[in-house]
Formats: structure tokens, C-alpha cells, sequence
């Protein structure tokens, strides 16, 4: 039985005008676009189909709000580090990014999703240091883990989880080996549950996330 029976797709925002209703509470998915993000939606939320998968990166185009159970939600963002657009629709999903943040008193926390043999880049540093300026909680999913040894997986959790101490909390993840998805359930169900406020008026940087953008 899946983990969220109810859950279902609510609508995708381009505008902060057509942001779903500011009210319960809402846990955010972000990360590059071939990081196995929607597939990792769709694992933890034990509903196949809930998030589009595709082997063409950047099928996520608008700002997509999940509602998982009455007043709990998941919002899916545009992946990012592929895009190659205007310089005009950049700043338009910058200024977007922004004003969900800052404008959102029902988000309590960022999943930031990242590949494990490849984490913390720096749109990812980007992306923990935004949302822990904005008094978001921060937990990172390195996926495909089933990539790697274990050894190295254990390494790579190790070095991660130091250099983002403070910052975010860590584990790993893979959807094909069920690695860490448990873990990952619990961790979205706590902040789902959460009470604590969270505000902040932070900006991101000149350049902020590169949003992908191409077709869905």
C-alpha cells in the first residue's frame, strides 16, 4: 500500500499569482536535472506516475504542487544545470525561486537531490546555503548510490555530511536498489509534521540555480 494513497497532483505554477493556497504544510524537491529526482518522488511517495520520469532531463518546467494528505504537501521545482535559454527567462525562474522562498510560510524544508558521484557542486551549494539562510531545513539525497561501491558510498556519505555540518543533514539513496528509501519517508514525514515557523528574507546570488527549462 502506498505510503501517501491520497496523494495527488494539484497544479504547476509559472507565477507566484498561481502558487497553490499558502496554508498547512509543504516540503520542496529541487536538484540538477539528471539527478534522479522524479524518480526519487515516485519511490518515497510509493506512487509510480506521481512525478514524471523521462531519459530527456528537464521535464520539469513549472513550479508542480503535490498534495500528499489534507494539508500536507510536496512541490516539485524545475531541475537545474542544463538549461541553455534566454537570458530574460533565467531571470524570470530566478525571481520565481525567490519569491517561493521567501513568500512561502508553509514550506518547512528542501530535499535537495544530487548524484553521488557527483555531490555538492556549486548550484548545489547555492541551493543549501539559500534555503538555510531561510530558515529551511535541508536534507540531501545522494542518489544513485548503487553506482558506487560500498565503500565508497560510505566515503562519500562521510565527506559529505561534514562539509554541509550546520548546514543540512545527509544520507544515501537509490530507487532501483531501495536504498535509503525508508530513511528518506521518515525524514519527509517529520518535516511534513513540523510546527516550527519559517521565514527569511535572504536573496539569491547574481546568478542563482540555471533552471532547465527545455520542453515537456
Amino acid at each position: 500500500m502506498s505510503a501517501f494513497p491520497h496523494a495527488r497532483y494539484l497544479k504547476g505554477a509559472h507565477e507566484p499569482s498561481q502558487f497553490v493556497a499558502d496554508t498547512g504544510v509543504e516540503v520542496v524537491f529541487a536538484g540538477r536535472s539528471n539527478s534522479g529526482k522524479s524518480s526519487a518522488i515516485n519511490a518515497i511517495t510509493q506512487r509510480h506516475g506521481l512525478a514524471k520520469t523521462s531519459k530527456t532531463p528537464g521535464q520539469t518546467q513549472l513550479i508542480n504542487f503535490f498534495e500528499l494528505e489534507d494539508g500536507r504537501r510536496l512541490v516539485d521545482l524545475p531541475g537545474y544545470g542544463f538549461a541553455k535559454v534566454p537570458r530574460p527567462l533565467q531571470a524570470h525562474w530566478k525571481g520565481l525561486l525567490e519569491t517561493y522562498f521567501k513568500s512561502r510560510e508553509s514550506l518547512k524544508a528542501l530535499f535537495l537531490i544530487m548524484d553521488a558521484r557527483r555531490p555538492l557542486g556549486d548550484q548545489d551549494w547555492q541551493m543549501i546555503e539559500y534555503s538555510h539562510s531561510c530558515g529551511r531545513a535541508v536534507h540531501l539525497l545522494l542518489t544513485k548510490a548503487d553506482k558506487l561501491s560500498r565503500s565508497a558510498g560510505a566515503s562519500t556519505l562521510a565527506r559529505v555530511r561534514r562539509e554541509v555540518e550546520g548546514r543540512a543533514s545527509a544520507q544515501l539513496f537509490s530507487t532501483p536498489a531501495k536504498t535509503g528509501v525508508e530513511e528518506a519517508r521518515r525524514a519527509l514525514k517529520r518535516h511534513l509534521n513540523s510546527k516550527e515557523p519559517s521565514v527569511g528574507e535572504p536573496t539569491l546570488g547574481e546568478a542563482g540555480p540555471t533552471l532547465e527549462t527545455r520542453g515537456q
